[in-house]
């Protein structure tokens, strides 16, 4: 499709399904095709839209962002407190998922979950380029425990996938609300886009150090659903394997990068509270449709 012929974004519904199939293109291993001067100028269109999204974004949080202090050790301990005061903190849903979500109201839950799953191993991998050793030793640290340490049967995205499958969950990005693919599409823009990587290091950082509480309470529910623990290990797995990359990530990623630059404790402080934004909108449009 030609950049011209590209319907408008109307509304954010609209933008975020182009911007989800984008991605899917965009990241997708291909083969050079006699359209690739069109296919350039579409993509250009794309980006432009993607980068009005992320600015969007950022204006939404910058004022939280500023009060970050930019000394490293200020900074971790300014990032660390978001685990407790960061948007989305302690939401009603998760424990309303743990007690009482039926079997089909889960299933909901999990099809939008895994919409907005971008990979959180290429984002590490896309996100690493070029970083200074101490940080990228230790993203390659995490994409490795992600990748199941060489071992297909517990590489962390498959898992995923299987509980998916074990539910018959279709995450295609058209049947999901769009504060899912919104949050996909953030996490993407922000790894494949070098002006962003700083921030997308604060939220993958973000996602390190808030996911546990959530996923623990989410595999809480699945057991008590019946669902089997094979199945829900991706769930069982970062509620606990995730406190551990949290810490490391702090200490290994961000405090070198904020000591060797600190303008980037802005960014970082800006990627952590617009994943953390967007993920709280998720969990208020989820609460919005079970009635919570």
């Amino acid at each position: 499709m030609e950049a011209s012929a590209l319907p408008a974004p109307v509304d954010p519904h609209a933008l975020h399904l182009i911007l989800a199939h984008f991605n899917q293109r965009r990241l997708r291993p291909s083969l050079p095709a006699p359209s690739w001067r069109e296919d350039l100028r579409e993509e250009a269109t794309l980006r432009e839209m993607e980068g009005d999204f992320v600015e969007s974004e950022r204006a939404l949080v910058a004022d939280r962002a500023r009060t970050a202090p930019i000394d490293s050790g200020s900074f971790v301990r300014w990032f660390e407190s978001l685990r407790e005061t960061g948007p989305g903190q302690e939401d009603p849903l998760f424990p309303w998922l743990r007690s009482r979500a039926s079997l089909a109201e889960m299933r909901w839950f999990l099809e939008q979950e895994v919409a907005g799953e971008a990979g959180f191993d290429d984002l590490v991998a896309l996100t690493q380029v070029k970083l200074p050793v101490q940080p990228k030793l230790e993203l390659a640290r995490n994409y490795w425990d992600e990748m199941g340490r060489g071992r297909e049967k517990a590489m962390h995205g498959p898992l995923l996938g299987n509980l998916a499958r074990e539910l018959g969950v279709d995450a295609d990005p058209s049947r999901v609300v769009w504060e899912a693919n919104a949050l996909a599409n953030l996490l993407v823009a922000l790894a494949a886009n070098r002006r962003y990587a700083y921030h997308a290091i604060g939220a993958l950082g973000a996602i390190e150090m808030t996911a546990p509480g959530r996923v623990a309470e989410v595999d809480a529910g699945l057991a008590r659903l019946g669902v089997a623990k094979g199945a829900r290990r991706y769930f069982s797995l970062h509620a606990v394997v995730d406190l551990r990359h949290s810490a490391a990530w702090n200490r290994e990623v961000i405090r070198p990068l904020v000591d060797g630059d600190p303008r980037a404790a802005r960014a970082i402080a800006e990627g952590a509270l617009m994943r953390l934004a967007a993920g709280a909108r998720c969990f208020a449009r989820y609460r919005e449709q079970f009635g919570i």
